[in-house]
């Protein structure tokens, strides 16, 4: 039961507190990790050497946090709260939700404009041509990728190996947002940190598929996750994005402008084009897997002291 009450004490914790504002660890591991990449980029390199610098900036950043969360995470006297801290801090889905909300609000309201504000902060894609429906859609695609990236992958590392293994997913998370890109700068040198995200995001992100199944439109889920999911850039947002837009009953993807260029991509899910209220739902999708996830804890901590 003790894995339950630390799942439940980080939830409530984000719920209560949000991110913090100030100080959040994760700023300042994106800072130093700015300043490795450039310690380590200082002179032309081939692409094979370059590889092997960003796999060494990506050791060299997460060996020590990870190695120092594994020993604090065993004393002890602070083991329980050193363990809700850490979980809480890897975690934000209350940050997702209230990002979420103003897009959706603004929609309803119909402030096209504040809209297209509010789903830039959340989005890399251009949003100056975006209409009513692309901003929705843009949204819910973000909040459906980002509940198994900001959320159920890190619960899930928290389960399988604790603290070290929930402060490794969350940091080679971040260091994947920083460095994954295929552009010119990180094409080769940012080649690690997404390989190795995609390797700690599969199991994550397929569970996360299932659990938007269960909560939705199983049988519609599950086809476009089966058929769609393949046809999707990303190994694992297209089961997580195909299987919610499937259990949400919409149809998501679809072509985008990236940095202004126009990106084609396959359509994922079935049904209606979004709208704002839409937003609501897939937040709840997101939601009601959290309380599904901890409710399986709880019933998982039961039956181990039962047995």
């Amino acid at each position: 039961m003790l894995l339950f009450f630390t799942l439940l004490g980080a939830v409530l914790l984000d719920r209560v507190c949000g991110e913090p504002r100030r100080w959040h660890p994760l700023v300042g591991f994106g800072r130093l990790a700015t300043r490795v990449e450039a310690r380590l980029r200082r002179r032309p390199r081939s692409p094979r050497s370059t590889r092997a610098a960003g796999l060494l900036g990506w050791l060299v950043l997460l060996l020590p946090p990870t190695v120092l969360a594994g020993v604090l995470a065993r004393q002890p006297l602070i083991a329980p709260v050193v363990n809700v801290l850490l979980l809480y801090l890897c975690i934000a889905p209350r940050s997702l939700n209230q990002h979420a909300l103003a897009v959706g609000d603004a929609l309803v309201g119909k402030d096209l404009l504040r809209a297209r504000d509010r789903v830039a902060m959340i989005v890399s894609r251009d949003t100056r041509r975006m209409h009513h429906s692309d901003v929705a859609r843009a949204t819910i695609e973000s909040v459906l990728e980002n509940g198994s990236d900001a959320v159920f992958a890190a619960l899930f590392w928290y389960i399988v190996a604790g603290a070290p293994g929930v402060v490794l997913y969350r940091l080679a998370n971040t260091l994947d947002a920083m460095w994954g890109y295929r552009n010119e700068r990180f094409l080769h040198f940012g080649w690690a940190a997404a390989r190795l995200d995609d390797v700690l995001n599969y199991v994550p992100a397929r569970l996360t598929a299932i659990s938007y199944c269960l909560l939705g439109d199983f049988r519609r889920g599950w086809r476009c996750w089966r058929t769609q999911a393949p046809t999707w850039y990303s190994p694992n947002a297209g089961p997580v994005m195909a299987a919610g837009a499937g259990a949400l009953a919409l149809e998501l993807g679809g072509p985008a402008y990236y940095h202004g260029k126009w990106k084609a991509r396959p359509l994922l899910g079935q049904g209606r084009a979004p709208d704002g209220h839409d937003i609501r739902r897939a937040l709840g999708l997101v939601n009601g897997t959290i309380v599904l996830w901890l409710a399986a804890a709880c019933v998982g901590g039961c039956l181990s002291l039962w047995l």
